[in-house]
């Protein structure tokens, strides 16, 4: 495959229900992020896996929010009970190698 697909590709839920999204990355591709973006704010990085194990995640994940990434599956993003401040466009993009953040000395 030649580009990320996400599913569904529309979600619609009352609050405290649970809500689900799943993400095929590119074939080959080792990296998977996920990020949000609500109307008026900036887009908000939310988690990042190298294969099964997460490597880097916001406080809200753990939180409501939960995600994996098993080998050979879809990976998905997990919205426990939901709330009308979930209510956003949900991102999911790969890659096949990330630069690590590096901090200006």
């Amino acid at each position: 495959d030649t580009k990320v697909t996400q599913r569904p590709r529309l979600l619609v839920k009352a609050n405290e229900q649970k809500a689900k999204m799943d993400c095929v990355p590119i074939k080959g591709h080792s990296y998977v992020y996920w990020y949000r973006k609500k109307l008026d704010e900036e887009l908000k990085f939310l988690v990042y896996f190298q294969n099964e194990e997460i490597i880097q995640k916001a406080e809200i994940i753990n939180e409501r929010f939960s995600a994996q990434c098993p080998q050979n599956s879809s990976c998905t993003l997990e919205i426990q009970s939901t709330e009308s401040g979930d209510a956003a466009v949900y991102f999911c993009a790969s890659s096949k190698a990330t630069v690590p953040n590096v901090s200006p000395s």
